[in-house]
């Protein structure tokens, strides 16, 4: 069965544009697992664009709340990420000024300093995920390193079909790295650009057991609600 999580990062943009308190990541973070999400995703940058620490403690505290805290090697958010013991990680790249997350990681630049931090989040006993570009190697790496599971990065394959291009080279390199990371015993997860189009394309691929989906979601919710939103979603992607 795949699941499906919910990035609410950019209720905290709209938040934030104004200073004020509304619209409430927390309540939303409910409502939305009310609206039949599996979990729901933060990403608490470095920058605090978004998501803030107060965001954490409070979606975190809440159990009702199935959350997957992205966090980047940033010595200072990994503390927070320790401190308030979400349910799920996820490591994945961050420059300061990208508009969104470019790429996975460079997991052969970052071995050591990723190893250390999937130990700690092992002794919490909290699922650990990296958040890689779809290649044969960094999946290797990703085991050997005693990742729980991998995210792939499906930003080229959203952007060709997205731009009507031929994208079945690169479904092909998705299907195959989701097919050696569960022999390998990693769980497989996918997201980053992803909408209805794409992800019903890549709910084709069996091995491939969780989508994670924010801007499209959030964007769509203002016409169609999130219920409504989250539930095609899950009929799409046979959820």
């Amino acid at each position: 069965m795949k699941r499906l999580g919910v990035n609410i990062d950019h209720v905290a943009t709209v938040r934030n544009a104004r200073g004020s308190s509304h619209p409430d990541p927390v309540s939303i973070a409910k409502h939305v697992m009310k609206c039949g999400a599996h979990s729901i995703t933060v990403h608490l940058r470095e920058d605090r664009r978004h998501i803030r620490d107060l965001d954490v403690v409070k979606i975190c505290k809440n159990k009702k709340i199935i959350t997957n805290l992205e966090i980047s090697l940033n010595d200072d958010v990994l503390k927070i990420a320790l401190k308030n013991k979400p349910n799920f990680i996820c490591i994945v790249p961050e420059k300061r000024k990208e508009v969104t997350t470019e790429g996975g990681l460079n997991l052969s630049q970052n071995l050591h300093k990723i190893l250390k931090i999937i130990k700690k989040f092992k002794i919490k006993k909290i699922r650990t995920s990296l958040f890689i570009n779809p290649n044969l190697k960094d999946i290797k790496i990703a085991k050997e390193l005693d990742a729980d599971c991998i995210e792939l990065h499906t930003g080229k394959i959203s952007d060709l079909i997205k731009n009507k291009k031929n994208y079945s080279h690169e479904f092909k390199k998705i299907k195959k790295c989701s097919e050696v990371a569960k022999k390998m015993g990693l769980q497989v997860h996918a997201g980053h650009g992803l909408d209805y189009k794409t992800t019903a394309i890549l709910s084709k691929i069996n091995e491939i057991e969780e989508f994670n989906i924010g801007h499209f979601i959030i964007g769509e919710s203002i016409i169609y609600g999130l219920k409504n939103t989250i539930k095609k979603f899950k009929k799409i992607s046979n959820i």
